[in-house]
């Protein structure tokens, strides 16, 4: 493994083709996997959910990344000449700090009947994955688990109860792992990556309890995580804390804050989630403009870079091709009724925080990645 991943999330990548976008470099269009070698990135990181479809065979939308899928972005990340970092939500849909729905084959399951689940699924998942020429470089077990994983019985409540079963299910997921290719690092990932006390509370109480593990992997949105000087001294002080290495799983900032309507072609009912734009905004350091961003990555990258015992090595932008266009959104009318989700069908909520424009053109921000020393 190189000594500072570059990485990118694209887990929508497949989607995106599918839907017909298109990315320029310098006014010439371009396969998207080769303009990010062509600026250095060497790992992609790609979600998987388990089973992304209707009990009738309706997709979820937003990448729809089943096990398949991760295999077809995988080969052509490998062709590419990059690595994978796979990354494991053990959902159908979309795993965060608000949201950890079980999988629905895994509805009635008890608390040993998802251990052997997350174990099984985790195994066969990378031995298909492996088997199919995939580079993996790294696997991810559990998507921001802050709040734990696989709810109720996983979930973890403010009064510290729940860590016992996070623990022995994100143990599951490693000990798979482990048992397919021992020298996989296996990374465990939380938001919020300025709260520090979040994170001493955390890992103290899953090293308590569960199995070892290679790298820690954060989330830092300037919008919602605090300073980028919150997040510097959090990966200083856990560094020295656990002497794990630490990559910013996720990462993004925005270039600009004009909508993107025209692009999606969808009827105002069928957007959520622009409007909030402009009050997030407010709470960065940096001007929402492609300048903006480039100094952020700048900032961000710096600091990253100098953590405590050298043990900061690496990001993941998080889809930063997810270009607004027809078809591609961040969920379907069959995903939102399995997270029980009031809102119609939805467009994108990311394409303002891509690394290329609108229209598919490089932003500078993905140069200022390409000329950092690593």
């Amino acid at each position: 493994m190189r000594s500072f991943i570059k990485g990118m999330d694209m887990s929508t990548l497949a989607e995106l083709e599918k839907c017909g976008a298109k990315y320029y470099d310098d006014g010439i269009e371009k396969d998207v996997l080769r303009i990010m070698k062509d600026h250095d990135v060497d790992t992609i990181r790609i979600k998987i959910w388990n089973d992304p479809y209707s009990e009738t065979g309706e997709p979820y939308g937003a990448g729809t990344n089943d096990v398949d899928t991760a295999v077809v972005i995988g080969k052509k990340v490998t062709e590419a000449g990059m690595g994978v970092l796979l990354d494991f939500h053990y959902s159908d849909f979309w795993a965060d700090p608000g949201k950890q729905y079980k999988p629905k084959a895994w509805r009635s399951y008890g608390v040993d009947e998802l251990e052997r689940a997350v174990y099984s699924f985790t195994r066969s998942s990378l031995e298909k994955i492996l088997l199919a020429g995939v580079r993996v470089r790294m696997v991810q077990v559990g998507n921001e688990v802050t709040a734990g994983l696989l709810w109720p019985e996983g979930q973890l409540a403010g009064d510290g109860t729940g860590y016992d079963n996070c623990a022995r299910f994100i143990s599951a997921g490693i000990r798979a792992v482990r048992d397919v290719n021992e020298l996989i690092p296996v990374m465990i990932h939380l938001d919020n990556g300025g709260n520090n006390e979040l994170y001493r509370r955390w890992f103290d109480n899953y090293r308590r309890r569960g199995e070892d593990f290679d790298v820690i992997g954060m989330s830092y949105y300037p919008f919602w995580h605090g300073s980028l000087k919150d997040l510097e001294d959090n990966m200083n002080d856990i560094a020295v804390r656990y002497h794990k290495d630490i990559y910013v799983a996720e990462v993004s900032m925005g270039f600009s804050m004009e909508d993107y309507a025209s692009y999606e072609k969808l009827a105002s009912k069928e957007r959520k989630g622009y409007a909030t734009k402009a009050e997030l905004a407010e709470k960065v350091d940096y001007p929402m403009t492609k300048e903006g961003q480039k100094i952020f990555v700048e900032d961000f990258l710096n600091r990253l870079k100098n953590v405590a015992e050298g043990r900061g090595k690496g990001f993941f932008w998080w889809e930063p091709a997810w270009i607004p266009v027809p078809g591609s959104g961040w969920a379907t009318p069959a995903s939102l009724k399995y997270m029980d989700d009031d809102p119609g069908p939805c467009g994108n909520e990311w394409a303002n925080q891509a690394l290329f424009d609108y229209d598919g053109n490089v932003n500078p921000a993905l140069r200022v990645i390409m000329d950092f020393k690593r």
